[in-house]
């Protein structure tokens, strides 16, 4: 970076602005708390305006002069557009507005937090880290056949006598200095993930703002528009980051991924050497958590199609409801008010006259007897067993499912939940997951390449095979 870049970020970045604010103590302190410690998201302004007095009070009770500006006051002052350190907006179907933490908010708060002197720094973790990350990139561009099995030969070797060792009771356990250097190096990515989850959220939201500017200032065809929001949302879920996101969200949608990370996070936190992080036991729903707000804004755009396209419905309407109210206010002038000089003009050599005895006359027709009653026939039965064979499925059974697989604010893979609770009324129980409506369950269809394949057992006791695209479950 040169002297201008660097100048230019001095003078309009929001982080840079808020270390060179007078009230950045108050603003770090309070709202890093908040939104980034507690990892929070949107915010109503009421419940926010409460907990700033609240914290005020204890500032006052050791300060009465400092910071006595109004809550709101500062609520408004760091969403301005001078600010930017807190976005201020309506969500869809509420009348209040709700704030959340910026990313330059994120930058500047993870900043001063680096400031602090720490007793133990650990390097070795992150070397291993660095050397590991090193191997799975070798590994993985790896084309060659045979240096891949030699390498898959030389770890198996390497583990069967690591396993040797093992049962005569020869291994190595990490010290006091090692957990705790590995300890601080996961807690440290852990908050670093959670800090990236916002930036990646802005980047998604960009997109979005850019969509909304195409559509208020489009004039041309709905169907060009259309292919360029389609296009707009396939760049999305088809660049870098929206393919490593979308990694890292079915990860944790996976229900053995969520089970093993919960058991590693609970037994990590439990060894008697290691001063626990409160933020780490519950960080892996902190994850769920901030993955399901980027998704949903991932979400806004295929929104902002629906309703495009309602809109222009309304205002081709309207302009046909318009046209007709010209027709009819016309046609009751010319009533009112005929007009004298009207003639015909027609394009012709000559107008062709055809006299009245020309046309044929009328011809009767003779009645054709229609008789549309049908003999009944004696030796036919009627076939009764398909209107018995009929099957319900029971969609509270399937909503009850789902509720005791998948935790409040999670979700998970629909051929996961198969595999838990096999189909009993086959195609039609996966018809009836897929069409499934309530409260707090939403069903979300991947319209990508995606696939899942679900084995199921028909009521007749047949094995049969249904390839979907990839279905989510998610529970608010």
């Amino acid at each position: 970076m040169d002297l201008d870049d660097i100048a230019l970020l001095w003078e309009r970045h929001p982080a840079w602005r808020l270390l060179r604010a007078r009230n950045a103590p108050l603003v770090l302190s309070f709202l890093g708390e908040y939104f980034v410690e507690n990892n929070r998201g949107a915010t109503p302004a009421g419940r926010l305006v409460t907990a700033l007095d609240d914290y005020l009070y204890s500032v006052h009770r050791a300060e009465p002069d400092r910071y006595t500006a109004n809550p709101s006051t500062y609520l408004d002052d760091w969403a301005g557009p001078e600010s930017g350190w807190l976005r201020a907006y309506y969500p869809v179907g509420s009348n209040e507005v709700h704030y959340e933490a910026t990313p330059a908010l994120q930058k500047a708060h993870a900043w001063v937090e680096n400031l602090r002197s720490r007793s133990f720094i650990g390097t070795e973790s992150r070397l291993q880290t660095v050397v590991e990350l090193l191997r799975q990139i070798v590994r993985g561009s790896e084309t060659d056949p045979d240096s891949r099995i030699a390498e898959l030969e030389r770890r198996r070797d390497a583990l069967d006598a690591e396993l040797a060792q093992a049962r005569l009771g020869n291994f190595s356990v990490l010290d006091d200095a090692a957990l705790r250097d590995r300890y601080q190096q996961v807690a440290s990515t852990a908050r670093d993930l959670l800090n990236d989850f916002r930036e990646v959220e802005e980047n998604f939201r960009t997109l979005d703002r850019s969509a909304r500017e195409k559509i208020a200032s489009w004039e041309g065809g709905k169907g060009d528009l259309l292919a360029e929001l389609l296009r707009s949302r396939t760049d999305i879920t088809s660049s870098d980051q929206g393919r490593s996101f979308q990694a890292f969200h079915d990860y944790l949608l996976s229900e053995g991924s969520q089970d093993e990370l919960a058991h590693l996070i609970a037994t990590v936190q439990s060894i008697p050497q290691i001063v626990p992080d409160r933020r780490l036991r519950t960080v892996h729903h902190d994850w769920s958590e901030a993955a399901e707000r980027t998704q949903q804004t991932v979400r806004t755009l295929s929104e902002q199609l629906r309703r495009f396209l309602d809109d222009q419905v309304w205002i081709e309407n309207r302009r046909v409801m318009e046209l007709v109210r010209a027709v009819e206010a016309a046609a009751l002038d010319v009533r009112e008010q005929a007009p004298r000089d009207i003639g015909l003009t027609v394009d012709a050599p000559g107008v062709p006259i055809v006299l009245p005895m020309e046309r044929p006359l009328y011809d009767t027709q003779p009645e054709s007897i229609v008789d549309s009653m049908l003999a009944p026939d004696d030796d036919s039965e009627s076939e009764l067993d398909n209107l018995f064979a009929q099957r319900y499925v029971d969609t509270a059974r399937l909503a009850r499912n789902i509720r005791a697989i998948v935790p409040p604010r999670t979700a998970a893979a629909l051929d996961d939940i198969i595999r838990l609770y096999p189909v009993q009324d086959g195609v039609a129980e996966i018809l009836g997951y897929l069409t499934l409506d309530d409260g707090d369950i939403d069903i979300d269809i991947d319209m990508g390449d995606r696939e899942m394949i679900i084995d199921y057992t028909t009521p007749d006791g047949e094995s049969k095979r249904v390839l979907l695209r990839k279905v989510t479950v998610t529970r608010s």
